[in-house]
């Protein structure tokens, strides 16, 4: 199964951020990957509440162009004013959101991030809180994907979800072969933190993660910058890092069709064999004792 982590710089602009999307979907199966993985605030950055108002168009937008392209589809996250049983969230919050569509653009999974971001970061932000825009999610969520006449199971992470090594764990208890991260770290966190912590999430679960992230500077109409830091990257079971897109910045060169691509792709393939068999070798969920 070959997959493949898209590296944004999403801007606020919906409709531009969409083309790019749409393109890195195209060129992603074009290349044979099966499922394709976007990153955090795929549609935008910033403007959550408005981007929330969207979340039906935009989740029906982006499963069409799953569809279109006969993948599986990360959609990212999506900011959303309702939970999973259509509640809607109070307190004047919302949930952020990672939906999975198959390959006819059916919504296969759901998963709301558990973890928010809380931090002090030496940046021109300063300080994050997610928790007073989001409400946390509560459920877990793993999923199965059918390619080549095979089962994957994928277990579903989001960003500031990388640093909670009993959500991997329990993912891959829930049966687990993939973990997906779409992020969008801080410049200074994730160069500190982002690639020890896709092969420490994939040593603990013994999951292929697939991190897949926004990188560079993000201008809010308020004339405020955010820096991500990108540096996507495909990391197996074993902690070896299996590819990566080294910057943070896109390289705009131009294609052979003369314009230039705001995307880039990373692709990798799961043997998962190979993975079953590493795991029948080092059988650490057999020898775990503590709860």
């Amino acid at each position: 199964m070959t997959i493949a982590a898209v590296q944004l710089n999403s801007q606020q602009d919906i409709e531009a951020n969409l083309v790019n999307i749409q393109a890195a979907i195209k060129d992603a199966a074009s290349q044979g990957a099966t499922l394709v993985v976007l990153p955090e605030n795929c549609c935008s950055m910033g403007q959550q509440f408005a981007t929330a108002e969207r979340f039906e168009a935009l989740s029906a937008t982006l499963a069409d162009y799953a569809r279109q392209q006969g993948v599986y589809l990360i959609a990212g996250t999506l900011p959303c004013l309702y939970r999973p049983d259509g509640v809607t969230v109070p307190d004047g919050r919302l949930r952020q959101v990672s939906q999975l569509f198959a390959p006819d653009g059916k919504q296969v999974a759901r998963y709301d991030k558990i973890h928010l971001f809380t931090a002090t970061v030496a940046d021109k932000q300063g300080s994050y809180n997610e928790a007073a825009t989001f409400e946390p999610g509560t459920q877990t969520v793993v999923a199965a994907l059918k390619a080549n006449e095979s089962v994957y199971n994928l277990g579903m992470m989001v960003c500031f979800d990388l640093r909670f090594p009993a959500l991997a764990q329990r993912l891959r208890q829930a049966g687990a072969d993939i973990l997906s991260a779409p992020s969008a770290f801080t410049y200074l966190t994730g160069q500190a933190h982002w690639s020890l912590l896709l092969q420490a999430r994939a040593l603990d679960s013994q999951c292929m993660v697939i991190g897949a992230a926004q990188g560079g500077d993000h201008i809010y109409k308020d004339g405020n910058i955010r820096q991500t830091w990108g540096h996507s990257a495909i990391t197996a079971y074993d902690s070896k890092i299996m590819t990566s897109y080294d910057d943070s910045e896109l390289n705009r060169q131009n294609t052979d069709q003369g314009s230039a691509k705001d995307y880039a792709l990373v692709l990798a393939t799961l043997d998962k064999p190979a993975q079953e068999q590493a795991r029948q070798k080092l059988p650490i969920f057999q020898c775990h004792r503590l709860a």
